[in-house]
């Protein structure tokens, strides 16, 4: 583990004094295993992600298990965590009104929609336009409202797509102001292949501010195929963002676009954070020890780099408890 006084802190002036981390890991990180993991692995997961500080933990998707047979679990896994302390925030994902009447039925507390800011991934993803996708969440999203359930609203591809190339700016906010039109509390902005840069996102962000969607408003969502998720982050908490998703081990991916690597390790995260003197509530030694746990049970090493430098897990022994194959599926 991490020596006694590091990561040495030394504040940038202007950055949020707070970050809240959307930890993703148990939700975007595990629909794109190939194995099945087992509800009890699951559900320890997000227990020992609750005790190591993380207050917010994307449990599951109510999606079709046609689609999504690694979480095909929802219904036996939401009751195993009705022992975490209230104030853990477990939002679930539900692409449609059926997925919502099975969150309800669990007594789910927040939500999440998923669209596209682009045609070839909404047609990919949710076999419909973008502008039909948008009208099959306007209700949703009206019903969540009524039922007084915060509603997140995830955006792929706001910074390329894979068959489309570049994403204009303007593309991605008309798509946003959609979103927060229909009653999105929060928006998350998703470089779902990788290639944003930070000068994209500022001017990314200063658009959506023009079109009045302000900092606290929005949250980032970086995976780091080009190695450029820390970098985008920094420039994300320059703008004021102060919402940041991540996944514990730096687990994830996206199965329809090829070219994505996982998403922003939280740990990665947390460290560079807590260097800048940003408060998390999050013990950065438990959740290593975590990811750790949670590479074996995967039987792969964590591709986190600060759960290698504090673990020192640079391979991990293949175990069988994943349980069967399972094909691929569509991301949020």
């Amino acid at each position: 583990m991490a020596a006694a006084g590091l990561p040495m802190v030394f504040p940038v002036e202007g950055l949020p004094p707070r970050v809240r981390i959307h930890e993703v890991g148990p939700r975007d990180g595990l629909q794109n295993e190939k194995t099945v993991v087992p509800v009890e692995v699951k559900s320890e997961f997000i227990h020992r992600l609750a005790g190591a500080g993380l207050g917010t933990i994307e449990a599951t998707s109510f999606v079709h298990p046609k689609w999504v047979p690694q979480l095909a679990d929802a219904e036996r896994l939401y009751p195993l965590l009705g022992d975490l302390p209230e104030e853990t925030r477990l939002p679930v994902l539900v692409p449609n009104a059926r997925g919502l009447d099975r969150a309800l039925e669990l007594g789910a507390r927040e939500v999440a929609v998923f669209a596209s800011a682009t045609e070839s991934f909404a047609k990919a993803n949710l076999n419909r336009t973008v502008d039909e996708a948008l009208a099959m969440f306007e209700p949703v999203v009206a019903r969540a409202r009524e039922e007084r359930l915060p509603v997140r609203g995830y955006l792929s591809m706001c910074f390329g797509d894979p068959w489309e190339g570049p994403v204009p700016v303007t593309q991605v906010v008309r798509v946003c102001r959609a979103l927060a039109d229909m009653g999105c509390d929060e928006l998350s902005l998703g470089d779902t292949i990788g290639v944003a840069t930070p000068g994209h996102v500022t001017e990314l962000l200063s658009a959506l501010h023009e079109a009045g969607l302000p900092a606290p408003r929005l949250a980032v969502h970086f995976h780091d195929t080009y190695g450029q998720a820390l970098a985008n982050t920094f420039a994300a908490l320059q703008h004021g963002i102060a919402t940041v998703d991540a996944s514990a081990g730096g687990l994830g991916g996206c199965p329809y676009a090829k070219s994505a690597t996982g998403n922003l390790a939280t740990e990665d995260l947390v460290w560079m954070l807590h260097g800048l003197g940003i408060e998390t509530g999050v013990d950065l030694d438990r959740l290593c020890a975590t990811s750790a746990w949670m590479a074996d049970r995967l039987g792969r090493p964590s591709p986190s780099r600060t759960v290698r430098a504090l673990t020192g897990a640079d391979t991990a022994e293949p175990t069988s408890s994943t349980g069967s194959s399972g094909p691929s599926h569509k991301e949020s």
